[in-house]
């Protein structure tokens, strides 16, 4: 069987612009009638079939950015988004929002709906399916017939595109170490499952603290949490049967639910335990005690990730010479946006 291939790779091999060969395969006379044929030829070699999505990518301007999160109850989505919508609003531009609930057919479903032409380009943060599938088609494939996508938070190093991230590694590094440094041996993780990207990254960084400090990984103190929505029975667990003298939360939800368990086992926060989270979100704010965090810029995020965009947006017509010749190198950036902990009333 033929491989497949997309219009970047067909003129690619023929050495012409995409505008060409999609010109092309529309039998365009403004192509000459050599090039058509090389071009039509060469792709009934392959096999190629036109992405229903690409269809309305060029030459459309909507002036709406499509921004799909896999939730949106959480504080750091919910900020972004607003960073996002400053800086579209400031430009111009208007921004449509779809929610994954961290289904990989959802963010599918969602990405075909709005690269139907109503939008010029994406925003978007994987969800935990897409995350654990390690399936990026869907992506690829818009990427590839030219629209613009800029991922943020939970992205996928296979995907050639420009992202905002944070140093997730080195946030919960320091993080833990600002423990370690106040004496604390015993620090257990509240942390999702591996495939969470970001997740994996914050586990990394509470293990190389320790490894830094030789202090003993103890398996015991380390949970993994796959669903938000039941952490209460581990996090519990977690309390009730290890001495522990501190506590690391990869996100706001696990933190105030930890802060909440000890409550209700006579652990005292801060004087028995210590507990740093990650987010400084309303939560963390007025949780009682407040929570120590790891802020994350979530506003400048998303303001980085609207310029980003919008920037490449407004390139794409640079891009076209008098002949509709476009220049086919793409380089892609990746902005890391710096953290820093705020102390609250969770640690002494």
């Amino acid at each position: 069987m033929k491989r497949k291939v997309t219009l970047k790779q067909i003129a690619k091999e023929l050495d012409v612009s995409i505008s060409t060969v999609s010109k092309s395969l529309k039998d365009s006379p403004e192509i000459s009638e050599d090039t058509r044929l090389k071009v039509q030829a060469f792709a009934k070699l392959y096999n190629y079939k036109p992405n229903l999505i690409a269809l309305s990518l060029k030459n459309r301007k909507t002036k709406t950015i499509g921004v799909i999160i896999p939730e949106i109850i959480h504080h750091f989505f919910a900020t972004v988004i607003s960073g996002i919508e400053h800086v579209a609003n400031e430009k111009g531009y208007n921004v449509i929002v779809c929610l994954s609930n961290e289904s990989f057919d959802k963010e599918v479903i969602n990405m075909e709906m709005l690269a139907n032409g109503s939008i010029d380009g994406f925003i978007m943060s994987l969800s935990k399916e897409t995350q654990q599938k390690k399936d990026y088609h869907h992506i690829t494939e818009v990427i590839n017939q030219g629209m613009p996508v800029v991922m943020f938070d939970r992205v996928a190093s296979e995907i050639l595109s420009d992202k905002v991230i944070i140093d997730d590694n080195l946030a919960a590094y320091d993080a833990v170490q600002f423990l370690i440094n106040k004496g604390f041996k015993k620090i257990a993780l509240i942390t999702t499952v591996d495939y969470v990207s970001v997740g994996k990254l914050r586990t990394e960084g509470y293990l190389k603290a320790l490894r830094n400090n030789n202090i003993t990984i103890d398996e015991k103190i380390i949970v993994k949490i796959e669903d938000m929505d039941y952490c209460s029975d581990k996090i519990e667990e977690l309390l009730s049967n290890n001495t522990i003298e501190a506590v690391f939360a990869v996100n706001e939800i696990f933190a105030v639910t930890a802060i909440k368990l000890a409550k209700q086992l006579n652990i005292k926060v801060p004087e028995d335990i210590s507990i740093i989270g990650f987010t400084d979100g309303i939560i963390s704010k007025f949780s009682s005690p407040s929570i120590t965090t790891v802020s994350q810029n979530e506003i400048k995020m998303g303001e980085k990730a609207a310029t980003m965009l919008i920037e490449r947006l407004e390139k794409e017509d640079e891009k076209e010479d008098e002949n509709g010749n476009e220049d086919e190198e793409e380089h892609y950036t990746t902005e890391v946006i710096e953290t820093h902990l705020v102390e609250r009333e969770s640690t002494r």
